[in-house]
């Protein structure tokens, strides 16, 4: 799923391309996609872009109404979903396109991966509307120490579950959890309460520091790609631990280990995070009962 970095990056790319453009035609090309009926999508069109901003993990397109209404276009691209940007006059591709959105200079295209159809688009009358939609998560490249413990230890959870949390923090997902709680050299299963103040000013600076790092990389590679983050994707090679179970950890060259839960894996390294010890992984120790590694000196 795109996530803070991710998103930042396809909003200043929309925003150099689009904002003061006109919206001239929305077209839905799958039903399932639109979440709204009222105001009727038909109402966006002709609309000016007056700004494009992010509201968690959305895409939103600010604009001005030829009534001069207040509308805002809502783009939730889930798992699977992406927006590709199409120069003027270029056809969509024939299949796997769910929406596209005509300006003067081109034409914004969303698609979604799979079968499963997550994405959805929500057009809403006013900022009332859209401040509605926000789970209220706080923005993490702009929250103090203070704010981030605050909301941290809101509820006694585990670190990668009240990281992940959008009513928590903005922005965050499974992937850059991962990448943010090995920085912070910390068990994604220790629980929100037990941090100590070090811990928790670590983990502060480390969210902080990998956003921002994350950020900057995915810019520069939109603009290699011509100034569109063409290449979005939760399994970057660059990353530490996310999506490299068993390759060598960078810090320590420990293998990196999971633990799967349903359609989520958790990454991390145990010389680096845990202090050796493996987390229980659900189905794999459950299988081994006895036989399964109790510290990553047994498996290396």
């Amino acid at each position: 799923m795109p996530e803070l970095p991710d998103v930042t990056v396809y909003i200043e790319s929309l925003a150099a391309r689009i904002k003061g453009d006109t919206l001239l035609r929305v077209r839905v090309l799958n039903p399932f996609v639109l979440r709204t009926a009222l105001p009727p999508i038909t109402q966006a069109e002709g609309a000016r872009v007056t700004g494009v901003e992010r509201l968690g993990k959305r895409v939103v397109l600010a604009l001005q109404g030829v009534d001069g209404s207040e509308l805002f276009l809502v783009i939730h691209l889930m798992i699977a979903g992406r927006l590709r940007w199409l120069a003027a006059g270029a056809k969509p591709p024939a299949k796997g396109a769910l929406a596209t959105f005509t300006f003067n200079a081109g034409t914004l295209l969303l698609t979604e991966a799979g079968t499963k159809r997550r994405a959805s688009i929500h057009l809403v009358a006013g900022r009332d509307a859209l401040h509605a939609m926000d789970p209220g998560g706080i923005d993490v490249l702009h929250a103090d120490v203070t704010a981030f413990a605050r909301q941290l230890q809101a509820e006694n959870h585990t670190v990668k579950r009240s990281l992940t949390n959008p009513r928590l923090f903005s922005g965050i997902g499974n992937a850059y959890s991962d990448e943010i709680l090995h920085r912070a050299r910390l068990s994604p299963i220790v629980l929100t309460r037990k941090l100590t103040d070090a811990e928790i000013a670590r983990l502060h600076q480390a969210t902080r520091d990998v956003m921002t790092e994350w950020i900057e990389r995915l810019r520069a590679d939109a603009a290699r790609a011509g100034g569109w983050p063409d290449k979005v994707t939760a399994f970057q090679p660059q990353m530490s631990v996310h999506g490299r179970y068993g390759q060598p950890c960078p810090v320590c060259a420990s293998p990196v280990q999971r633990i799967v839960h349903a359609d989520n894996e958790t990454n991390y390294c145990a010389r680096c995070q845990t202090g050796g010890r493996l987390l229980a992984d659900r189905a794999l120790s459950t299988l081994l009962k006895a036989s399964w590694p109790k510290h990553i000196d047994d498996i290396e």
